[in-house]
């Protein structure tokens, strides 16, 4: 079955889609100061915060990117020589897992008697048929697969068409350069958890979120390039003008996806904030700016 062998061939890649749908992209640079942030732009999206125990370095992450991203900027690469710990989303080397990429086929799948079609409008039927077989498949292949799920497939494939690739994000790259090095690497939250943020959606949050994927991917290769572009520049304005035309429509989401997850991020970086060892936070990037931030939140913790 085509979809099956897409999900063996890039199992770590469509998990990440989200974080391209939530567009979780900004970059900024912050000069350390003493429990502080003090923003100063350069184009790069490395913030610095001393705290007078420890450096917490923050790094606004692209999940996907192309191959031509690389090498990063100097700047980063030497956050990361300065740090003993390194700190992710969560563990990407958890999701090759065969357990659990068991279990995402298992809650991305209608019972027996259950069919997408049955789930869904005819007009959302409609759009996804006509995408479906503009990339060269058959809607059968997508008929056991729950709204949630088409959407991060049909994303992955489009983002693979267009080059990007989660093998090139800045997560996996400081996740395979730690393991290589040695260092202690410590995750926010579990793929379990991630995976949860999608399977918890009711009939009509799916077919919506299904719904405004198909809208995206009509021009996902012009977002793309200019979410790239906007990371090469550092050109916060346009990164954060796109986050709010992704989340106008979906506020219930936005808290979900984005302001909840902060709240408890925040907490947890402010105990590393009290250790003696050097710290790199790696996030989705898109935390990092917006109603209630880890950066707006961090603030407050400070003052």
């Amino acid at each position: 079955m085509v979809i099956k062998w897409t999900f063996s061939r890039n199992r770590r890649q469509w998990l990440f889609i989200f974080l391209l749908l939530a567009c979780y992209w900004t970059f900024v640079n912050i000069t350390c100061a003493q429990e502080s942030l003090q923003v100063k732009r350069k184009n790069n999206f490395l913030w610095c915060i001393e705290t007078g125990e420890n450096t917490i370095y923050l790094l606004g992450s692209l999940h996907v990117l192309k191959s031509d991203a690389f090498p990063l900027d100097k700047e980063i690469e030497e956050a990361y020589s300065d740090c003993k710990k390194i700190v992710l989303e969560t563990d990407l080397d958890r999701i090759n897992d065969p357990g659990f990429q068991a279990t995402v086929i298992s809650l991305g799948l209608y019972p027996d008697a259950q069919t997408l079609k049955q789930n869904v409008s005819e007009q959302t039927y409609g759009l996804l048929k006509k995408k479906v077989n503009a990339v060269g498949l058959s809607l059968s292949e997508f008929d056991r697969f729950k709204p949630w799920l088409c959407a991060l497939i049909l994303t992955s494939m489009e983002l693979q068409r267009l080059g990007f690739h989660s093998r090139y994000g800045v997560d996996t790259y400081f996740l395979n350069k730690a393991n290589k090095d040695g260092k202690e690497i410590i995750f926010l939250e579990t793929p379990e958890y991630q995976l949860g943020l999608f399977t918890k959606m009711g009939k009509t949050e799916q077919e919506s979120f299904l719904r405004q994927t198909l809208k995206e991917l009509e021009v996902v290769e012009t977002m793309a390039s200019e979410m790239a572009d906007s990371w090469k520049t550092g050109d916060v304005d346009k990164l954060d003008s796109i986050i709010k035309i992704g989340f106008k429509e979906h506020p219930d989401m936005y808290d979900r996806f984005i302001v909840q997850r902060n709240r408890k991020w925040a907490s947890q970086i402010t105990d590393l904030m009290k250790q003696n060892d050097n710290v790199l936070v790696i996030v989705g990037a898109g935390h990092l700016v917006g109603t209630e931030s880890i950066l707006e939140l961090l603030e407050k913790a400070i003052k």
